[in-house]
């Protein structure tokens, strides 16, 4: 496994970690029909923070263009987000848009 990978595979995890945590919270919020695009997207995300991770461990020859679609679904995913003044909105945004950063990088 590349040494770069590392960095990579961690951050992926980090923000599955927390898209399955906004997903779920969000599920119990009052209104649940205002959350269901963020619920949509923290799925979206979640699944491809997991399979870029895998992909990263097992050195996939198509880790970087899965890295760059993965970083475009953690953008989409950080933005609607951010959308929601809920707390585990906010730490899913910042998880979502530092996986974003460090996958674009990965890609390039």
């Amino acid at each position: 496994m590349e040494k770069n990978f590392h960095e990579c595979i961690k951050v992926c995890l980090e923000c599955l970690e927390a898209c399955n945590r906004c997903y779920d919270n969000c599920l119990s919020e009052e209104d649940v029909n205002m959350m269901k695009e963020c619920i949509r997207l923290d799925r979206e995300c979640a699944e491809i923070c997991a399979y870029a991770a895998g992909a990263m461990q097992r050195n996939s020859p198509f880790a970087s263009q899965i890295c760059k679609l993965c970083a475009g679904i953690c953008e989409a995913c950080g933005n609607e987000c951010q959308k929601h003044d809920h707390e585990h909105c906010k730490a899913c945004a910042e998880a979502c848009f530092k996986c974003a950063e460090v996958c674009r990088q990965m890609a390039s």
